[in-house]
């Protein structure tokens, strides 16, 4: 059985992990797997690393009380949304990098991941997420690094190097501010040997799926999004490292 660490988003800076259950029901549903939806420090409390710090302890976790949870520590996967992808990427990072917890299977889906102004998140207006919203959240998590020195593991889309990361899914609209950086982030994965699936849905804003769950782009997405889980959890695995 595979377990989920499944991680809010809110821009870094509100939400909670109660506004993702209705996912983790649908993630429980299509393969019996376990979710665990982490709290962690939001950016008006504490900025970057602080919300990092936090969900890396629940993965920590969740890898140590496998057993007892009744889930296989060699199918641990990460996912979230808007910036609760941009964590779970960052996850990737963090533990490809430091070689303690293996992940086997990543779900960004449209990830806040790059603080630096792209074609799409430049003069955006869209519904929900735009310019203004995507640049005041981007002050409150950086605080002091804003504008200096970003680390790779508070913004994963200036990683150079992505070789090592693990098989991942995301889907993204082409109206929204992330468009760019998740199409860029794809293709770098890509060429990086990283298994990827991904798709960008025509005219959807950010966090459709969330805002509008009867549409029909919505139900196209929650479809594409347990296909590839369900597909995930039948054919990937990644042992922990020996002696954790």
């Amino acid at each position: 059985m595979a377990a989920v660490l499944w991680i809010h988003g809110g821009g870094y800076a509100i939400g909670t992990p109660e506004q993702s259950r209705a996912t983790a029901e649908r993630l429980v549903a299509a393969s019996g797997c376990v979710v665990v939806l982490p709290d962690y420090r939001l950016s008006t409390e504490a900025p970057y690393p602080a919300a990092l710090d936090d969900c890396e302890d629940a993965l920590r976790w969740l890898r140590d009380s496998a057993a007892g949870l009744g889930v296989a520590d060699d199918q641990l996967m990460v996912g979230g949304e808007s910036a609760g992808g941009g964590l779970a990427a960052a996850l990737t990072l963090l533990a490809r990098d430091r070689g303690e917890v293996a992940i086997a299977f990543a779900m960004p889906l449209y990830p806040m991941i790059d603080d630096r102004p792209t074609g799409s998140s430049r003069d955006n207006g869209a519904p929900v997420w735009n310019t203004a919203t995507n640049e005041g959240a981007w002050d409150l998590y950086l605080g002091a690094l804003r504008g200096g020195d970003v680390p790779t593991y508070a913004a994963p889309a200036r990683a150079e190097d992505l070789r090592g990361l693990p098989p991942t899914l995301t889907f993204v609209g082409d109206a929204e501010p992330f468009h760019d950086e998740v199409v860029d982030y794809v293709r770098r994965l890509r060429d990086a040997d990283v298994p990827v699936t991904s798709t960008v849905y025509p005219g959807a804003f950010h966090g459709f799926d969330l805002v509008a769950p009867w549409a029909p782009v919505s139900r196209q997405a929650r479809a594409f999004l347990l296909d590839g889980f369900r597909h995930a959890v039948a054919t990937l695995r990644a042992p922990q490292p020996a002696g954790d």
